[in-house]
């Protein structure tokens, strides 16, 4: 077969590879391999649980490569992770009024990510970033409700082009200390593009627009860029709590 000639409808050309991992945790996989190297000096008894950790750092802020479903119509999941909430809230006064998602309340999809989850957070529509709000706060438990009032959260504003908006926010949890923001108001992003991470254990508020309905259920498990949450005009698929 020549170089261009295409290879038969259904024989594969993609082949498995390990995830790449994130710039951000470069400096701490090397940080605790720099220490498992002084252990072995000092305290060989320690040295092969410390490479152990080195791995799983280098595990942790892994980015796997996504395929995000095309379609305007379509959120997508900005988190890896369960969903452990989906009910109507006010909307965060970060993000509402008139020019944010309004005042009236809106189903908010909560995911959780545990240490074992992939970090590196998504946008869930394509459109322009109006709005980077961070806010400091406590690192209670990401799984419980108030952690979406009271912990260190960021949240962040998408119009697509069409005019809609989606806000989702990004909340630091009981292990998680920073939230690193990859976008800024005014950038242009494509739907599941990377906008954030949030380093070590944490949770991912989405707030759908009105009249849309989630399509996953509780105990589902999402993942970042490519599982549909809602699509706009189809009908509810899901009961949400009052």
């Amino acid at each position: 077969m020549s170089s261009l000639e295409k290879p038969p409808v259904g024989t594969s050309t993609v082949k498995w590879r390990f995830p790449d991992m994130h710039p951000e945790g470069r400096k701490y996989v090397l940080i605790a391999g720099v220490i498992a190297l002084v252990s072995f000096w000092i305290w060989d008894i320690a040295t092969w649980p410390l490479i152990g950790l080195a791995v799983w750092v280098a595990v942790f802020f892994r980015d796997p490569v996504r395929v995000t479903p095309q379609g305007d119509d379509l959120i997508v999941a900005p988190a890896d992770g369960l969903v452990t909430m989906i009910e109507r809230v006010p909307v965060p006064v970060e993000m509402a009024g008139p020019n944010g998602l309004g005042d009236a309340p809106l189903v908010r999809i909560s995911i959780f990510m545990s240490v074992f989850d992939v970090h590196v957070n998504r946008t869930p529509i394509a459109g322009t970033i109006r709005s980077v709000v961070y806010i400091s706060g406590k690192f209670l438990n990401a799984d419980l409700d108030k952690a979406s009032e009271e912990n260190e959260r960021q949240h962040i504003l998408v119009e697509s082009f069409d005019g809609r908006r989606i806000g989702f926010t990004q909340i630091a949890g009981l292990v998680a200390r920073r939230i690193v923001p990859f976008v800024k108001p005014g950038d242009i992003v494509a739907a599941g593009q990377r906008v954030g991470l949030i380093r070590f254990g944490s949770r991912v508020d989405v707030y759908l627009p009105e009249g849309v309905e989630p399509q996953v259920a509780l105990g589902q498990r999402s993942i970042a860029g490519e599982t549909v949450l809602g699509r706009i005009g189809l009908p509810a698929a899901i009961g949400v709590a009052q």
